[in-house]
């Protein structure tokens, strides 16, 4: 099993479709899952699933279906469209994680509560025991942002 880091496939034909909004106001809403190392998930992946999510050790600091991400809304610079989210910091943390996956939990306009948007793969175990796990997003604009169209 492997976690690659990739824009899934199904969200580029749903943006087409007009399925997801990452307006900054009134936009959907869209989470953050973690995953162990035993999950398989990539360009190929078009819904969240629990399988492989994972799970604390101790402590509440992650949820199922993980933490609800902050929007940062849609640039343009150039012929590059772009959208960000805001940092995400688990505290009292017990859990290992390998990798994320951003997904849209908006119904409306033909969309599911599970639609996969984009994977990140961590390069490898991460883990925090009784600590602080922090996933930085890098920053909103053309060249860094985690979701880029040109």
């Amino acid at each position: 099993m492997a976690i690659t880091s990739a824009i899934c496939s199904s969200f580029k034909q749903e943006l087409l479709q007009g399925k997801h909004s990452f307006a900054s106001s009134g936009g959907d809403t869209f989470k953050l899952a973690l995953f162990d190392s035993g999950a398989s998930l990539g360009a190929a992946t078009t819904d969240y699933s629990t399988s492989e999510e994972i799970t604390n050790t101790s402590g509440t600091a992650y949820t199922a279906g993980g933490a609800t991400l902050t929007r940062s809304g849609v640039g343009l610079t150039g012929t590059t469209a772009f959208t960000d989210f805001g940092d995400v910091t688990y505290s009292s943390a017990s859990f290992t994680a390998n990798g994320a996956m951003i997904y849209n939990t908006t119904t409306g306009t033909g969309s599911s509560t599970t639609d996969s948007v984009a994977i990140i793969a961590f390069g490898g175990d991460n883990t925090a025991s009784n600590g602080t796990l922090k996933i930085e997003f890098p920053a909103n604009d053309a060249t860094a942002a985690i979701i880029r169209l040109a």
